[in-house]
């Protein structure tokens, strides 16, 4: 069970960088919680002993371009997992499935090695934050794809004002989130 005092912990980890890359906008930067080996061993045993046990244990670890593969790739290794990464369009070697999703301003495209998942695989899928939620739907819906099944989409950090958590929850999908930044 992840306490308040871990979240807090965690939380004064997170660097607010005010107007960037826009202004008014309040960027959540998370490279202070991968610099400090103790903030990192806590960030990582908090998803860690979430989904060690039988009930949330996946069968693989998804990790969302590119900030998904630092913390999915640690998680997997750590569960005695693999670990499947879903890129941006054109970086991946083999066949792939891909799908296109909407950003305030235009779309993008991530892709998924045919390979990467098997029909029934209870996949963790893992990414940083959830803003507009577009780029963790687009993982769902390619791990679906190839018959898997998203057990839980998991981030550090859920920016509710941007209402991508609201519109996964609304499509089906769990979620897990450590920290929320709302009207901060």
């Amino acid at each position: 069970m992840i306490t308040t005092q871990t979240m807090e912990y965690v939380r004064s980890h997170v660097r607010t960088v005010p107007d960037w890359p826009a202004p008014g906008v309040q960027f959540r930067d998370i490279t202070p919680l991968l610099q400090d080996p103790k903030v990192f061993r806590v960030l990582i045993d908090a998803f860690v002993v979430r989904y060690m046990s039988a009930p949330m244990r996946p069968t693989v670890v998804a990790g969302l371009d590119a900030r998904g593969f630092i913390l999915g790739s640690v998680i997997a290794y750590e569960l005695n997992l693999g670990f499947v990464p879903i890129r941006k369009k054109g970086k991946l070697p083999f066949a792939t499935v891909e799908e296109t999703y909407e950003l305030e301003y235009g779309s993008a495209t991530v892709e998924l090695h045919t390979d990467a998942v098997k029909a029934g695989d209870r996949v963790l899928l893992i990414d940083d934050l959830i803003a507009t939620g577009g780029t963790m739907m687009a993982g769902k819906l390619l791990l679906e794809k190839l018959g898997a099944s998203v057990l839980e989409g998991a981030v550090i950090i859920d920016l509710p004002e941007l209402g991508g958590s609201q519109r996964l929850r609304a499509a089906g999908m769990p979620l897990f989130t450590l920290l929320s930044f709302e009207g901060e």
